[in-house]
């Protein structure tokens, strides 16, 4: 899987994720740090990446845009844990939420459960 790494996240998950096989950048790596959440999105869409954060503004944009690209995981409920138990979160999780990610999601991991909405996505009126 292919991951952008929001700066909300700890640049040594990237390392992790790297680490496990994952093709993982964080927005540091390319200056984009301190970028609007919209700047994160068009760089993920266009390198084809997964944004992974903590940062709920991510679904609201992308049912605002109603883009199918590019997913998201979000990790709910995460402060506090050191980034090799997110990392292991995320690995212990991916053959389940795959699929979903290659063709286009918004996936909710908490502590516990899975959720996941299928993009193009619109918010609730």
């Amino acid at each position: 899987m292919r991951f952008l790494l929001d700066e909300n996240l700890s640049p040594l998950l990237a390392v992790l994720l790297a680490e496990a096989g994952h093709d993982t950048i964080h927005v540091r790596d390319i200056e984009l740090d301190r970028s609007p959440d919209e700047i994160i999105l068009d760089a993920a869409r266009r390198d084809d990446r997964v944004v992974v954060s903590a940062d709920a503004d991510f679904g609201h944009i992308l049912a605002r845009t109603n883009v199918n690209r590019p997913s998201v995981v979000f990790l709910r409920r995460q402060q506090g844990r050191r980034a090799s138990q997110v990392a292991a979160l995320i690995i212990a999780n991916l053959d389940v939420i795959a699929d979903d990610l290659l063709a286009g999601a918004i996936v909710v991991i908490d502590d516990d459960r899975i959720r996941v909405r299928s993009l193009p996505m619109q918010l609730d009126q």
